[in-house]
């Protein structure tokens, strides 16, 4: 059930063009938020999103910002705030997973997970808080890997979701007094093409879970839908787990 409770908001989503970013763009809007966000090659999928909202008479931008280029973010920042005049909420869920042994995780893909699952959320960050004003909403999608990390090859990843929570709550301390809010949401195993609840891989993580089942994105949306709206305004710098007790 959506209640409208973001009427006359702008959100900016990084990485929105698919699997948990695209459901938290379609509830956002669906609550009545105006809803930019980007994209890197999927361009199609992007447009077809974009497309699905405005046809249903909301609004809704694709930008094509890569979150490995620090300019690419900023530009995506001010083109939302050139185009619908201001900005109340950001959600940074571009990311990245490499995993492999530790003998063969090249530094390449090492210094990417870094500059998209971290760098990028703190450049998006500095650059939105800028133009954000007394009730602004900051979400980091992270990941509860950042406390469980149960197989092997993952380290750089789950490091990369351990330094949100660092980050997260150090922001809360610079954008508290403007009547900021900044928090980290930790999912865990959510059904996406990226990762599919169905598989091999599947088979090894739903038995870690108390539920015994992946997440549903939706159900990722509806709580960053909750943390960005009105009634959440005395949470911030926290971490967030959505996991199923993958975690417990």
């Amino acid at each position: 059930m959506t209640t409208h409770n973001l009427s006359g908001k702008v959100a900016l989503i990084q990485g929105g063009s698919r699997g948990i970013g695209a459901a938290i763009v379609k509830r956002l809007a669906a609550e009545g938020a105006t809803v930019a966000f980007t994209y890197v090659s999927s361009t199609a999928k992007a447009e077809e999103l974009q497309n699905s909202i405005t046809t249903n008479g909301g609004k809704a931008l694709a930008i094509q910002a890569d979150s490995a280029d620090a300019e690419a973010i900023r530009s995506a920042v001010t083109t939302t705030v050139e185009a619908f005049g201001r900005l109340d909420i950001l959600v940074n869920n571009a990311g990245v997973l490499a995993v492999a042994p530790l003998e063969d995780f090249t530094l390449e893909d090492f210094d990417q997970t870094l500059a998209i699952n971290v760098r990028s959320v703190f450049i998006a960050t500095q650059a939105a808080a800028r133009h954000m004003t007394e009730g602004g909403r900051i979400i980091n999608i992270g990941s509860t890997n950042a406390e469980r990390m149960p197989f092997a090859g993952g380290g750089p990843y789950a490091m990369s979701k351990s330094a949100l929570v660092g980050l997260t709550k150090g922001l809360s301390r610079d954008l508290g007094p403007r009547g900021i809010t900044i928090n980290n949401v930790q999912p865990g195993p959510v059904d996406t093409d990226m990762n599919p609840a169905s598989g091999d891989f599947a088979d090894s993580l739903i038995p870690l879970m108390a539920v015994g089942r992946y997440g549903q994105v939706e159900e990722i949306a509806s709580f960053v839908a909750y943390l960005v709206g009105p009634e959440a305004g005395y949470i911030t710098g926290a971490s967030l787990t959505i996991d199923g007790g993958f975690g417990a």
